[in-house]
């Protein structure tokens, strides 16, 4: 048995878990993130920074070496099958509250990696690999947390824990915190193709969203490809989702017989939209996926785990350094989960309906909402601050425990 008392223990080291890692050691506090995988985790996944992440980020030393291994995305775009382009927003609009006015397109394993390499060295940080924990036990006092690594049972203390093990996590099963929502009925199928899809279609943005009744579309640029996301019919099985003649039907609908599209990577996923009853049980926090899952339209899920990271470690840092009184924590829940259901899930759900919107007259409320934001400078202005994730962020930071 470990008999240490970590100041704090993070279980998971994904981005949002090394976010809250280095915010803390940035602080001056001792961490131990604990990670089951043998390795960080080489999965694509989320690929979109927002413009104040990537704030942030660089505020954390890690924005330059992510946007140097990225691609600048400074407009989003909206069409529709039938009436085609129906307005492009460029983030330069927002340069005024922002440091970097544009999406950064990178796989989330590009942050984890720069984050560990940043700091592997520095003395207040430590990470354990194969380390998978099993059970949490709490007191007024601390926590203990079983977990098994290289077939052994092994234990650590801590004074805090934060939970960053993603939509399964054990920290938040162990608790038995409620994960409330639900499932789509369809699936996202999403595929890597070189197609080079600014000499197909000029004009278009590296981030573009395609409405269609039937089957929506969007189109992500990312470094020397793009992705190309559709949903899946509900009846159709993941076997037959994912085989050469489906994806090559799927692409074909975006890319003409003619022109060569090879698909270079595949991935199906099944679309959630859940929150955790509580972002805080006691001395055990919920962060990023392990709080909160949604659907990927808008690129809210890492960006918000992110946000829900530094705004913890903002107060937890300063109750730990003696600085603020332990009542300052009860912000975090309610400033998080608040906008985690208006904002994040919210407009995760209303871009999904937007793009597959059936009825004509949810069809014409999508095409004038966004003909009238192309067409009016602070209409614009607000749904960028919207969709770059400001709003909510301000929003937060205006809400407090009773």
């Amino acid at each position: 048995m470990n008999g240490t008392m970590h100041p704090v223990i993070v279980v998971g080291a994904g981005p949002v878990g090394m976010v809250a890692a280095a915010s803390l050691v940035q602080q001056g506090i001792p961490v131990l993130v604990l990670e089951k995988s043998v390795d960080l985790s080489k999965e694509s996944r989320a690929s979109t920074f927002h413009p104040p992440t990537l704030d942030m980020l660089h505020d954390l030393g890690f924005a330059e070496a992510l946007i140097a291994q990225g691609l600048k995305a400074p407009t989003v775009q909206y069409s529709s099958t039938a009436d085609g382009l129906l307005g492009t927003f460029n983030f330069a609009a927002i340069s005024d509250l922002t440091r970097h006015p544009y999406r950064l397109q990178a796989e989330q394993f590009k942050l984890t990696r720069i984050a560990l390499e940043t700091l592997r060295s520095h003395p207040l940080f430590a990470i354990e690999f194969g380390c998978e924990v099993t059970g949490i036990a709490q007191t007024a006092e601390g926590v203990t947390l079983t977990a098994l690594q290289a077939g052994h049972e092994v234990s650590f203390n801590c004074s805090w824990l934060i939970g960053a093990d993603g939509a399964n996590s054990i920290v938040r099963r162990a608790q038995d915190v409620p994960f409330e929502g639900f499932t789509w009925p369809e699936r996202f199928l999403v595929m890597t193709t070189p197609v080079d899809f600014t000499a197909l279609r000029p004009g278009v943005s590296s981030v573009s969203y395609v409405a269609d009744p039937e089957r929506w579309y969007f189109l992500l640029r990312i470094v020397g490809a793009w992705r190309v996301m559709m949903p899946v019919p509900t009846e159709m099985s993941d076997a037959d989702a994912l085989s050469d003649g489906y994806v090559q039907d799927s692409i074909r609908r975006v890319v003409p017989p003619e022109i060569d599209a090879a698909i270079q990577h595949t991935t199906l996923y099944r679309v959630h939209q859940r929150v955790a009853s509580s972002f805080q049980n006691g001395r055990a926090f919920l962060v990023g996926d392990a709080a909160h899952i949604n659907n990927p339209l808008g690129g809210m899920g890492m960006n918000g785990g992110i946000h829900d990271a530094l705004n913890l470690t903002a107060k937890l840092g300063p109750v730990i350094n003696g600085k603020a009184d332990m009542r300052l924590l009860a912000d975090y829940d309610v400033q998080r989960r608040t906008v985690t259901m208006q904002a994040i899930q919210g407009d995760t759900i209303r871009n999904k309906r937007n793009l597959e919107a059936k009825d004509e007259a949810d069809r014409a409320r999508f095409r004038d909402e966004i003909r009238a934001a192309a067409a009016d400078s602070e209409k614009g202005r607000q749904l960028l601050r919207r969709i770059a994730m400001l709003d909510s962020l301000d929003r937060a930071a205006a809400l407090h425990a009773a």
